[in-house]
């Protein structure tokens, strides 16, 4: 090959080379500062976008709930409510027209007729009330000077009333409302410039009032014939901590605590629940924990099984998923005298059961659903005894409600500070949910706490 024309492509090569250089370089540049947004991109800790527009954000929590044919909205033959007139007005407006609309005439001599009535209902301007105590002495002939007592809980010169204090619990572990809006709410409503301090010292008193309840609660817990327990997470001044419930149907039981293990359960239940059944998730303190039997929550069960189908897509999920629907749908229909050993559905529910446990289709990688399958034979027999006593619901949801305020308490006014302020947080809570549960009024409750005799 001529010695020119190699020289001359070897130009005509380092040219097209260069041109392909400059033009990766430029889509360099342009890729770089595309990259930078995902390198350090905006989000809602960085910027004003929303949290909902965070990249790579977690997905919500996928519902176990199933599609309804029911229609939304308020159903057929439901109870419905509707602001209603009273027969008793504290105030009655009468309108009277004093001249005629089309000629002016005077109508003062016509009588009235054609009543229309409406109602207004509204709160007037709260004021507090001062009460003012004046304490006499009188001597009698024998020389004794007797002077009479103030009443319990009029110490100083002046002080908050009971109804106060039950107001602070109620804003407190009810509204959950942070120190400063309880101070800017109590300036503001009703007129009562309490500073943080105060409102601490009185949410601390009236803690302490709450007690003996807290205590009664413990023993109407302890003896109940069935019970719910769980726990969570939480912030005591930045360390990690915990709030424990153990809860029934008509009463809450909330202790904070600085360790998530079985020392919490026997600080406050030594022996245990031994005539009663608990149901719990599978946390080893719970299953540590004596009791006449244990149940397992089907909807951590469910959740999990829901997980396990995603990840691997065995059938093997899906059929331990359904038998739990299953069995959930026959303890809807059972009556009191379907619980015995000997009902065929029941039979049938525990042999489908022994059915899986024996199967075991999958790869050995999948080291997930193999520890659940390992897990679901170690706790076989607390998988479905809510299908054998009325008394034991399927699920712990009561229980994840009952625990749920904290996470709510702490969203709206962040951390606790000291061990004491979440304990007080956990008996005044206690003490409002199990109001709750037995319908009655919460501040009427709390005002009949405020009024114990405390000095």
């Amino acid at each position: 090959m001529d010695k020119d024309k190699i020289i001359l492509e070897l130009i005509q090569r380092l040219d097209e080379l260069t041109h392909r250089i400059e033009h990766l370089e430029k889509e360099n540049i342009v890729l770089k500062e595309l990259l930078k947004k995902y390198q350090h991109p905006k989000n809602s800790s960085n910027s004003s976008i929303p949290p909902s527009k965070d990249e790579n954000r977690l997905p919500r929590t996928k519902s176990l709930r199933t599609k309804s044919d029911k229609k939304t909205g308020g159903q057929p033959n439901h109870d419905g409510n509707t602001l209603l007139m009273t027969e008793t007005p504290d105030e009655i407006i009468s309108l009277i027209p004093d001249f005629c609309n089309k000629c002016g005439a005077s109508l003062t001599s016509q009588d009235s007729q054609d009543e229309e009535v409406r109602q207004v209902v509204d709160i007037p301007p709260i004021k507090a009330i001062y009460t003012e105590y004046r304490s006499f002495s009188k001597q009698c002939t024998c020389g004794c000077v007797t002077r009479s007592p103030f009443p319990i809980g009029v110490n100083s010169p002046v002080s908050y009333g009971s109804n106060i204090e039950s107001l602070i619990g109620y804003y407190h572990a009810r509204q959950y409302l942070p120190f400063a809006r309880m101070k800017e709410m109590f300036n503001d409503i009703f007129g009562l410039p309490i500073s943080e301090g105060g409102i601490h010292y009185l949410l601390n008193r009236f803690a302490e009032k709450t007690k003996p309840v807290y205590e009664q609660i413990r023993q109407v817990v302890s003896t109940s014939i069935s019970i719910g327990a769980d726990e969570t997470g939480a912030k005591i001044n930045g360390d990690k901590a915990w709030f424990w419930t153990w809860q029934t149907p008509k009463s809450t039981f909330i202790v904070a605590s600085d360790n998530r293990g079985f020392e919490t359960i026997e600080a406050n239940f030594k022996y245990g629940f031994p005539n009663s059944f608990l149901n719990h998730d599978c946390w080893k303190p719970h299953l540590k924990t004596k009791a006449k039997a244990h149940q397992i929550c089907t909807s951590h069960l469910l959740r999990e099984l829901e997980y396990l189908n995603e990840l691997y897509g065995y059938k093997w999920s899906e059929d331990f998923r359904k038998l739990l629907l299953d069995a959930i749908d026959l303890k809807k229909i059972m009556t009191r005298k379907d619980y015995h050993p000997d009902n065929q559905n029941v039979q049938q529910i525990i042999l489908r059961l022994d059915k899986l446990l024996e199967q075991n289709p999958w790869k050995k990688e999948h080291k997930k659903i193999i520890s659940f399958h390992a897990r679901m034979i170690r706790l076989k027999d607390y998988v479905f005894p809510f299908l054998f006593f009325p008394e034991i619901p399927p699920d712990n949801n009561a229980s994840e409600r009952a625990i749920r305020n904290v996470k709510v308490k702490q969203k709206i006014s962040g951390q606790f500070k000291t061990i004491l302020a979440a304990q007080n947080f956990a008996m005044i809570r206690s003490v409002i949910d199990t109001i709750i549960k037995n319908g009655q009024n919460i501040l009427s409750g709390l005002n009949l706490i405020a009024k114990f005799e405390f000095r």
